[in-house]
């Protein structure tokens, strides 16, 4: 975490959030509950299986993979799903300052804790005839029933699962090193995985054009390059028949 001071000088806790470029890895399409789904790879990698590698190089047509693969739904009807177009990049530019988000991570992992850590009991008195009794859980349960109630409060595994934050402010994007800062605390460790959902409409870049004819024009360069030296060399071998010609002369006049 950090913090951003305002123009009115106020001091705003944010966290620093590295957005990876992602790629539009798939996209699914539901008739019969008109459902839309919009499949996202990040996190580049070179250690995949043969079926992963197959699957990635369909899209990019190059020996390329990815880690992480998340699905997203769109809501019916969205216009959003027939602007994407499989293979196309995604980054921080999407998002505006202002914007409210919904971040999803997973938490920090605590192992096995008992119940006055994981669910906050202030247990049992430290003398009186409790000894040994001052962390436990006390009753779990009447004796009629004769069994444990689902849900009951006990020790067991704590962290380690997924929690999601709503309504989180972007106070800032830096677009130069495609970071976001969100107001408040997210769950999750450092370098830990996070999925951002933003609400409305995102405008598209429209930068491929100009990068394929700049591709062109490039790839006429070596040709016009490639035939200097050719005229070199002509002229180099022409140079020594000259010479010669001119020792042969010189012997007649001899």
């Amino acid at each position: 975490m950090n913090q951003i001071f305002l123009e009115n000088g106020t001091a705003v806790p944010v966290t620093r959030i590295k957005a990876d470029t992602c790629f539009v890895s798939g996209k699914k399409e539901l008739k019969e509950s008109n459902a839309h789904y919009i499949q996202l790879a990040a996190r580049e990698t070179k250690r995949l299986n043969k079926p992963l590698q197959g699957f990635f190089k369909k899209i990019f047509n190059k020996e390329i993979g990815y880690k992480t693969v998340k699905e997203f739904r769109l809501p019916a009807n969205d216009p959003m799903f027939e602007k994407l177009s499989v293979g196309q990049k995604l980054d921080a530019s999407i998002f505006q300052v202002g914007d409210k988000v919904t971040v999803s991570g997973t938490s920090k992992g605590k192992g096995f804790q008992g119940v006055v850590k994981r669910h906050g009991f202030h247990g049992s008195p430290a003398s009186h005839g409790h000894k040994d009794q001052l962390r436990m859980p006390g009753s779990i349960g009447a004796g009629e029933p004769q069994h444990v109630f689902k849900g009951m409060r006990m020790g067991g595994h704590m962290g380690n699962a997924k929690i999601t934050v709503k309504n989180l402010e972007i106070v800032s994007i830096d677009l130069d090193n495609n970071e976001i800062f969100v107001k408040g605390a997210i769950p999750g460790a450092f370098n830990g995985l996070l999925f951002i959902v933003a609400q409305g409409e995102f405008e598209i870049k429209k930068e491929e054009a100009p990068k394929v004819e700049e591709s062109t024009k490039t790839e006429k360069v070596p040709e016009v390059v490639s035939e200097a030296p050719k005229v070199e060399e002509a002229a180099t071998v022409e140079q020594p028949a000259k010479a010669e010609e001119v020792s042969n002369v010189q012997d007649d006049k001899k």
